[in-house]
């Protein structure tokens, strides 16, 4: 080698993507737990701690993903007015959203007539009145408004309240654009910990295969077969409303606005919803759902805003639940519902949906709050579905995550926050997500290359001043 030359150094070997062994992981841990929960029903009980565990992981990171996401993107957007738009935008889209589904639930709980046949145990009659009592507990309109204030700054991040970090992060995130240059730090630091937070949560990953295990095992050895056969119609009448829903339904109104076919947008999100099948739990899937959607070309604003506020207000799977089961419960008990009591149940429905954000266990407590409002006489039915309403809870949560992947998507089109080139390539299979970081090239979780933490002019001329070393 001549003296002075520079060997021409190799580029760097691609790093490949083993994550896809984990998902298979997953589907063989779903597996192993049914057949654990069908053979060993009392071991597969005490297996639950496992998949509450695996949730609870996941949850301790759904606040600071959303705190970073949306201060990162308050701060590269420099606009409030825009940050307004994006969410008025969202929550009127939510709520039509909600009253359509609520009214498909009804078509559909008339066409089918389920619940016809079935007796109500004794050991069941009380749980109608427990959760009544459990979606009281939860306040009116005043305490809910109130929840979302945190006890401290700091707290919004440590409560695991989604609607009281995503109000945090707001207020963080104008405060650092009022601050002009002097916030820059700030969010350099917000940039640094959001790709800590995503380093953490994909380390918590390699252990999905365990929750899923644990959390499919006690569903199974919790309920039986026996449950499953009895209230099957009901089931699958709700799994095809569901379907209907969001493939006919949301995919037409996906492809005349955004011109993108339904199907591929969920099979870009399959892992999401294998990993909500397994844990029944539509929470485990909100981090990445935010960083897969960046990734897409969806501004981090829109993502930041969207997806949060649509895990509370744009419930379209437990808003089709709640009509449907609410025609079962009064079928089942002999005392159809009229017309009348229908549209009445109808228009109740719309507002105490609305209030599942603030309920633990929202699909099964909201019905049986509204059902203590609306017909009491009913309220005994709700224990026919206790036993099933897990592998319904599947279902909302997965109707729900699709809904809410929809409506971010169709929020940034109409406010044209949407990259569609990055989009139509990541949807083609041509730029594929980083599973091992949940972040791209830059450090962020969306796939276009937005300067999501601005430098100013002087520290651009500084920069390029500087010499090189």
């Amino acid at each position: 080698m001549a003296s002075g030359t520079v060997a021409e150094q190799p580029p760097p070997a691609k790093r490949r993507d083993r994550t896809h062994w984990l998902y298979i992981a997953v589907i063989v841990a779903v597996l192993a737990g049914i057949a654990v929960g069908f053979a060993f029903p009392e071991f597969a009980v005490s297996l639950k701690w496992l998949g509450t565990a695996f949730v609870g992981l996941i949850k301790m990171l759904i606040a600071p993903v959303i705190f970073c996401t949306i201060v990162l993107g308050i701060g590269a957007i420099r606009q409030a007015a825009k940050v307004g738009r994006i969410g008025g935008l969202a929550l009127g889209y939510f709520i039509l959203m909600s009253t359509i589904a609520l009214a498909i639930g009804l078509v559909v709980g008339n066409i089918v007539n389920p619940g016809g046949g079935l007796e109500l145990s004794d050991e069941l009659r009380g749980e109608g009145e427990a959760l009544a009592g459990t979606a009281e507990e939860s306040g009116g309109t005043v305490d809910f408004l109130l929840g979302l204030i945190p006890t401290t700054l700091l707290s919004a991040l440590t409560d695991g309240s989604v609607l009281q970090a995503l109000l945090v992060a707001l207020l963080v995130g104008f405060a650092i654009q009022a601050m002009g240059r002097a916030g820059e730090p700030l969010l350099r630091g917000v940039g640094h910990l959001q790709k800590l937070v995503f380093r953490v949560l994909s380390m918590i990953m390699w252990v999905a295969p365990i929750g899923a295990f644990g959390a499919i095992a006690a569903v199974v050895g919790e309920t039986g077969i026996d449950a499953l056969r009895s209230l099957a119609v009901i089931m699958l009448a709700f799994y095809a409303t569901c379907a209907i829903f969001v493939l006919v339904f949301l995919g037409a109104i996906l492809r005349f606005v955004a011109r993108i076919s339904v199907f591929k947008l969920l099979k870009y999100l399959g892992r999401e919803f294998l990993l909500i099948v397994s844990t029944s739990s539509s929470e485990t899937a909100l981090p990445r759902l935010i960083a897969k959607m960046e990734h897409a070309g969806v501004s981090q604003p829109v993502a930041g805003i969207v997806v949060p506020t649509g895990y509370s207000f744009n419930l379209d799977g437990t808003a089709i639940y709640l009509t449907m089961a609410s025609l079962f419960i009064a079928e089942a008990l002999g005392d159809p519902l009229s017309l009348g009591e229908q549209i009445g149940l109808l228009a109740f429905m719309i507002i105490a949906s609305k209030g599942a954000a603030g309920v633990t266990g929202a699909g099964l407590a909201t019905l049986a709050g509204g059902l203590s409002a609306h017909r009491p006489d009913l309220l005994d039915g709700v224990g026919l579905i206790v036993g099933i309403d897990r592998f319904m809870s599947e279902a909302r949560a997965v109707t729900n995550f699709a809904g809410n992947a929809i409506a971010t998507v169709l929020v940034a089109t109409w406010t044209r926050e949407l990259d569609r080139e990055q989009l139509d390539a990541v949807l083609a299979g041509d730029r594929p997500f980083d599973e091992a970081t949940m972040l791209d090239d830059d450090g962020h979780g969306g796939g276009s290359s937005d300067d999501n933490v601005p430098v100013s002019e002087e520290e651009q001329r500084r920069l390029a001043a500087a010499p090189v070393r």
